[in-house]
């Protein structure tokens, strides 16, 4: 009973080195997005460890990593801008209930909707935009553009890049960390490969005194427990008329992300998450953040990428790397500010490299050019945007080429049976697209007094192909034709208005499906 296995052990031990590595990696990710949403770093840095705890904890993926992220600390930003931390508080508590309330309801189920274009759309989007706002980290401090932020509000243009002696020192450390990433595991798998490119560069540049960017130069972590604390707003009208668009965002950005990290993490590890757990873990995090003085937060695909790449596997990853950030604030964080930012940053794009799906380029020229289409779009509307838009874009544009494609499908074969009725035979679906090209193919004045229309290779979905078939009924009614509508389901005959009488019953051949109408209450 109380024996202790090796791979249980090694588990264990790979967990807490991942959550060490991804804890490290979190402290310059939640003080850049905290200055993007024009924050204290503590508030980011409280997201970041409340977040990452509790959905460590309760939510529907382990080994998935969450904290304060960009993708919500730009909507955050006018919030703040405009009316104070405060309500950015209580708009992070709402937005735990909204998600709260999504995952009660199931809503986590819709995720599937997302095609496999949109995915590696997203995949690649969202590589290029960690690599991007890592170049932030070669400006100048308190110069124009300076930070993750810049980049993520819209442009790195106005960067005053570092040039000379200083430029060269922070190239070959993110170098030598990225060497040390890609080559140690040939040689050992003892302790992640990302942690040990940490510790190294650490040592060499207080070793050596080298003169680089460390984490202290862009803010002090130092700070003690997160204080329970009610978001001093007023409790009126006006108030939620405020904070409720926000909220509403917020929480599709955060689940969509959250969701879509979830899905990348189940092809990773081979392994099925449950997304309706994770929208409630979600939920109860941001709104435990909000009443203690957090930004809130949702899934982390570049920290989830390196927790899994190094070996993180269960909660207990998750749990680690938040009780090590909390750690880092309140006793280590006279170390931590003293580790380059050069080593951050080739733990960084490390993940560029094995987040972007390489393969794309290939796939470009073999998939339908609408997947191809969707898949460039998706990837530049998230560098563009965010996450949320780029993904709802992807989606519309997925479903209307489908509904396109579709639309052409639908095709009429006449013929005559052996009692001289004119027998049409219906297959393909019938929709909204395809009803166009559905009655152009019927010419009453052709067809014989006596007409069957057979829908058995068909089906109705939507109030579009009841109106289509109630107009050719119409049609045939006005020519003085006999008309026959055989196999359409029960719910067809029962919403069919003008040709409700006319369909005849065939208990045994009529299929059951149901059409996406809501005439039936």
């Amino acid at each position: 009973m109380f024996e202790i296995h090796p791979s249980n052990v090694t588990s264990v031990k790979n967990d807490v080195l991942s959550g060490l590595t991804v804890a490290l990696a979190l402290v310059p990710e939640a003080v850049a997005f905290a200055f993007v949403a024009g924050v204290e770093p503590l508030v980011g840095l409280y997201a970041a460890f409340m977040v990452g705890l509790i959905t460590a904890c309760i939510g529907g993926r382990p080994g998935m990593i969450s904290g304060a992220t960009g993708a919500l600390a730009v909507v955050m930003v006018a919030l703040v801008a405009d009316h104070g931390v405060e309500y950015l508080f209580a708009a992070v508590v709402l937005m735990g209930v909204l998600q709260i309330t999504a995952g009660a309801m199931r809503l986590g189920k819709f995720i599937r909707m997302v095609p496999h274009p949109v995915m590696l759309g997203f995949v690649n989007g969202l590589a290029i935009v960690i690599f991007l706002a890592q170049l932030g980290q070669f400006g100048n401090p308190g110069e124009p553009g300076w930070l993750a932020g810049t980049f993520m509000e819209g442009s790195i243009i106005d960067v005053a890049w570092l040039e000379g002696q200083q430029l060269y020192m922070l190239l070959g450390l993110v170098a030598l960390t990225m060497a040390i990433i890609h080559f140690l595991p040939r040689l050992t798998t003892a302790i992640p490969s990302s942690l040990a490119a940490i510790v190294v560069v650490s040592l060499l540049v207080v070793g050596l005194s080298l003169d680089t960017k460390v984490v202290g130069d862009v803010a002090s972590i130092k700070g003690g427990l997160p204080q329970f604390h009610i978001p001093m707003v007023p409790l009126n009208w006006e108030t939620l008329t405020i904070i409720f668009p926000y909220s509403v965002i917020l929480a599709a950005i955060g689940l969509i992300e959250s969701l879509l990290t979830l899905r990348l993490v189940d092809e990773i590890t081979e392994t099925r998450g449950r997304g309706n757990k994770e929208c409630v873990g979600q939920g109860v995090a941001n709104v435990a953040t909000g009443f203690f003085g957090g930004m809130g937060g949702c899934a982390m695909i570049g920290q989830s990428m390196i927790n899994v790449n190094s070996g993180g596997r269960g909660r207990l990853s998750g749990i680690s790397a938040a009780l090590f950030l909390l750690a880092f604030i309140l006793v280590a964080s006279p170390l931590i500010e003293q580790i380059p930012l050069a080593a951050l940053i080739g733990v960084m794009f490390i993940v560029v490299i094995g987040t972007f799906e390489w393969s794309s380029f290939r796939v470009l020229r073999k998939v339908p050019k609408s997947d191809a289409l969707v898949l460039v779009l998706v990837s530049a509307v998230t560098v563009a945007t965010d996450l949320a838009v780029a993904v709802v874009v992807g989606v519309i544009v997925s479903a209307l080429v489908f509904a396109w494609e579709h639309a052409k499908q639908v095709q009429v074969r006449a013929q005559q049976d052996h009692k001289g009725s004119t027998v049409y035979a219906v297959s393909g679906p019938l929709f909204f697209g395809s009803v166009t090209s559905f009655l152009e193919q019927f010419d009453p004045m052709e067809a014989n007094d006596d007409v069957v229309i057979d829908f058995a290779d068909s089906r109705v979905c939507d109030h579009s192909g009841l109106e289509a078939i109630d107009t050719l009924a119409e049609r045939y009614l006005n020519s003085g034709k006999t008309l026959h509508l055989v196999h359409l389901s029960a719910e067809c005959k029962q919403l069919l208005r003008k040709a409700g009488n006319l369909v005849e019953v065939n208990v045994i051949e009529d299929p059951k499906y149901f059409v996406a109408e809501d005439a039936l209450g």
